[in-house]
């Protein structure tokens, strides 16, 4: 089966001449207007430690991809951070952001003629956003999350993540610490690139889409900074490739039973509400209906293991160490 099905309605034709044009004149070769072209959509941009590094990753996607002798053709899309707008009016944009996302990742895709999307998000609504894009496409399609990030510690070595930074203004009000200290902590709160470090919604949202089984391996709890992230990026062209010689779609994998693996992850791991209602979108965009009966459903029967923040102590850079999210999934198989 030929896996450039979509992109040859623009590169084969006499017709598209005006098409081929253009892509002549983005480098492609004589050779590569036979190849199946890959969209590659990161949702980049410069303002928040979830997404800054993304298009680093993007580029390394791309190299996977042409390794696998496939066309990678990178865009972008839009973010809002739910960190920085939080507590202003700016988080009225925050939730339409993940529509946005699935609109014009949906567009470029449709329009562009890709015959496959690797998508890279970074943030909240970031994740859902790419998911539905892909359920709506129906093309092959795989998720690769920019990454958690790692741990900040304050002068005294203590632990710190973004809520630390949320939490000193009220821990200074009540004078539980200085304006010193605060200070610190705001400023090591974030060391590096990376989505918020304990079980908030990027890192549910993650954990829940890689139990879904619409990303690689490991890709919920690889702290973006680590070298694994890298080769996770280039190792997704293979994995593309694999999906478009097999003709498996986003609508085969993202069935009943891989939403009900994607709550369960999430009640073991102690994750975000919001992820009711992002999954429930996910689904419909698939034609499942899931409601919140079905978290219920799955919460009466599924313990909650994870010590990690906010509600504990570690973060998931500690996940990633004890052997991932796949770890995680195999003890609850042995358990039962």
């Amino acid at each position: 089966m030929a896996i450039n099905k979509f992109s040859s309605k623009i590169t084969q034709p006499k017709s598209q001449g005006a098409s081929q044009a253009m892509l002549y004149g983005t480098g492609l070769t004589e050779e590569d207007m036979d190849k199946a072209q890959v969209g590659i959509a990161s949702v980049w941009y410069d303002g928040n430690t979830c997404n800054m590094h993304l298009m680093d990753l993007a580029t390394k996607v791309r190299e996977g991809v042409r390794a696998a002798d496939m066309i990678g053709m990178r865009f972008n899309t839009i973010g809002v951070s739910d960190g920085i707008s939080m507590g202003t009016s700016g988080m009225s944009y925050s939730l339409q952001s993940r529509d946005i996302i699935a609109d014009s990742v949906e567009t470029i895709m449709e329009a562009q003629w890709y015959d496959a999307n690797i998508s890279l998000p970074g943030c909240d609504k970031n994740m859902p956003g790419c998911i539905i894009a892909m359920a709506r496409l129906n093309r092959p399609a795989l998720m690769i999350y920019g990454g958690t990030i790692k741990p900040g510690y304050d002068k005294e070595d203590n632990t710190l993540d973004i809520v630390s930074a949320f939490q000193s203004y009220g821990q200074c009000l009540s004078e539980v610490i200085d304006e010193a200290e605060r200070s610190d902590i705001i400023r090591h709160a974030c060391p590096g690139a990376g989505a918020c470090g304990g079980m908030y919604t990027a890192n549910t949202m993650a954990s829940a889409i890689e139990a879904l089984g619409m990303s690689l391996p490991y890709s919920s709890s690889i702290p973006a900074e680590e070298a694994g992230k890298m080769e996770e990026c280039f190792k997704a062209g293979a994995a593309i490739r694999n999906l478009l010689e097999q003709d498996i779609k986003p609508r085969d994998i993202m069935t009943r039973a891989a939403f009900e693996n994607a709550m369960v992850i999430i009640m073991v791991l102690g994750g975000s509400t919001n992820a009711v209602l992002h999954l429930i979108a996910m689904a419909r965009a698939v034609d499942i209906n899931l409601t919140i009966d079905d978290f219920q459903k799955v919460s009466d029967k599924t313990p909650f293991l994870a010590d990690l923040k906010p509600s504990g102590q570690y973060v998931m850079e500690d996940v990633h160490n004890i052997g991932g999210t796949p770890a995680v999934m195999k003890y609850m198989l042995e358990q039962g």
